[in-house]
């Protein structure tokens, strides 16, 4: 019982002393034989008084004993606490290799680096602090068992270290499940933050294409459109992508809206190299509509600013420069000697919205159109005056043989927008 003692007792300082153990340090161990273990702890005999005892004296004297042995015991404790400690270090090694681990690796520290899992590190502490438990819930039941004395007991010293013991490992445990739960709870704010923006932006995108899907399923045709060009800047235009070839005749149709003022602006222009002015529809400031024509002017008699849909036609013809003027169907004004026997250059930008001053750019704010455009078609000869009467009263729908008015052939920059367009007869009752 005492050689039990003992062990136990080395036990409680080893496991204070385990932490200042160096790491990868290597010991021999040597197991002892029982006749050694019984020499470390000497038992002197009991002393008899001539005659059997009573029941009570034996107790009595045992106990006596265990507790001069006890005392003993934690003087030569005292004296060799460091060998102790180093026997105490050899003998948690030794039982490492008691587990059946291979020689020479030393045994696991409970307390080391724990795993970066919460549920393995809570789990790996609970079984350090039940093993703890464990132990010295055996070694009671063995001194209490073992003992001379039914009601022998640990040592009060004895059961202070490991109780000391005990309550720091339940300390460092509830200290790493809070860190755990902290992290967590962080985590999963994060977590809802980064799904909320996720979340917001796909919204934004699901929106945007919605709202192309539904811009494209309401052109009815690949002419069903019109470009919208809300604010008078240097910047918001549309361009044509076809260019003009040579021509010596041509018809311009275009629907126009706009109540801007002073003038609704440069609903066309076109420019080649050379030439910024090749044929320029344009009312500027308080001045009447002008027709440019290789830079020639003819002030022409239309008035479309009233914010209603209108139907506008020009026709020009190199010969003797001769152009005709028709708002909604109805011949307002001729004229001759416009830029006469003057063929149109080829290969030049047709922009809308916008006057040029070099081919394709340097755009001037205060002659951009303000309204919505669409049906802008050129041919390259003069329509008679019944063709453009069913256009503009949507009896017939007639495309540009030179430029025709689809999709696919404009685009538009700088805030410039495509949208579906009133139906023909909307725009006529519009006027």
């Amino acid at each position: 019982m005492l050689a039990l003692l003992a062990a136990g007792l080395a036990f409680a300082v080893a496991a204070g002393a385990q932490d200042g153990a160096v790491p990868g340090g290597r010991f021999v161990c040597t197991v002892l034989p029982p006749e050694a273990a019984r020499a470390g702890c000497p038992l002197s005999a009991m002393p008899m008084q001539g005659g059997a005892l009573s029941p009570e004296d034996e107790l009595r004297a045992a106990v006596l004993q265990l507790r001069e042995t006890v005392v003993q015991q934690k003087e030569t404790l005292g004296s060799q606490r460091e060998a102790i400690r180093e026997l105490t270090g050899k003998l948690a090694r030794c039982e490492g290799l008691a587990a059946g681990k291979a020689p020479g690796r030393a045994g696991k520290n409970t307390m080391g680096d724990l795993p970066r899992d919460p549920g393995h590190v809570v789990e790996q502490l609970s079984r350090s602090l039940q093993t703890l438990k464990d132990r010295l819930e055996s070694l009671e039941h063995q001194l209490r068992a073992n003992g001379s004395a039914p009601n022998a007991v640990v040592p009060s010293d004895f059961r202070e270290v490991l109780q000391q013991r005990l309550g720091e490992l339940e300390r460092q445990l509830l200290r790493k499940v809070a860190e755990l739960e902290d992290e967590k709870s962080l985590l999963h704010n994060e977590t809802s933050a980064h799904r909320l923006k996720t979340e917001s932006t796909l919204n934004t995108l699901l929106q945007r294409v919605a709202e192309l899907e539904r811009g494209n399923s309401a052109f009815k045709s690949p002419d069903a459109f019109k470009v919208s060009l809300p604010l008078r800047t240097n910047y918001l235009y549309g361009k044509i992508k076809k260019t003009l070839p040579e021509l010596y005749a041509f018809t311009i149709c275009l629907w126009l809206r706009s109540s801007a003022s002073p003038g609704i602006g440069t609903p066309f222009s076109y420019a080649v190299p050379g030439q910024a002015n090749e044929i320029v529809l344009i009312e500027w400031g308080n001045n009447p509509i002008e027709l440019l024509i290789n830079d020639k002017v003819a002030q022409l008699p239309l008035f479309v600013s009233d914010g209603k849909w209108h139907h506008i036609c020009i026709t020009w013809t190199t010969r003797d420069g001769m152009w005709e003027a028709f708002q909604d169907g109805e011949k307002l004004g001729t004229g001759e000697n416009l830029a006469p026997w003057h063929p149109i250059k080829p290969g030049g930008v047709l922009i809308l919205g916008q006057e040029q001053d070099t081919v394709g750019s340097r755009f001037d704010a205060t002659q951009a159109f303000v309204g919505e455009l669409s049906q802008f078609n050129v041919w390259d000869r003069v329509l008679r005056a019944q063709e453009i009467l069913h256009m503009a009263n949507c009896s017939t729908n007639m495309a540009g043989n030179i430029v025709p008015w689809v999709d696919n052939n404009v685009d538009v920059y700088g805030g410039a927008a495509k949208w579906p367009v009133e139906t023909c007869e909307e725009r006529l009752l519009d006027l």
